[in-house]
């Protein structure tokens, strides 16, 4: 079993910054890596994901050239940094481990609780 344990969140405005981390229980090592966000009313989204290594990244239309996914697994720890953050960003984000970095939330085995992040305009 891993436990993750997110943080960073919060109330932002239009255009900042924030990141989030991830810290995990254990060795993440042999775990892909990913942040999805759930906004009120609607199904939980793929936002970034990263390979076991951290070579390999991953984005939705909605995270590129705007978000940085990344990870030390010396620190067990996942990163998703957030610039030029919009109103349609406001959800909960929950990082997610899983065998390989998928778009899919049903390819992750392991979640975190969440952190709130609100963009306010």
């Amino acid at each position: 079993q891993v436990q993750l344990e997110e943080s960073g969140g919060g109330l932002v405005q239009v255009g900042g910054s924030l990141t989030l981390s991830c810290v995990a229980s254990r060795h993440i090592i042999n775990y892909a890596m990913g942040w999805f966000r759930q906004a009120p009313g609607k199904e939980r989204e793929f936002v970034a994901a990263l390979s076991r290594t951290g070579l390999n990244t991953y984005y939705a239309d909605s995270a590129k050239g705007r978000f940085t996914i990344s990870r030390d697994n010396t620190k067990n720890v996942v990163w998703l940094h957030m610039n030029s953050l919009k109103p349609e960003d406001t959800a909960i984000y929950s990082c997610a481990g899983g065998a390989v970095p998928r778009t899919s939330p049903g390819n992750y085995v392991y979640w975190g609780q969440g952190t709130q992040v609100t963009v306010s305009s």
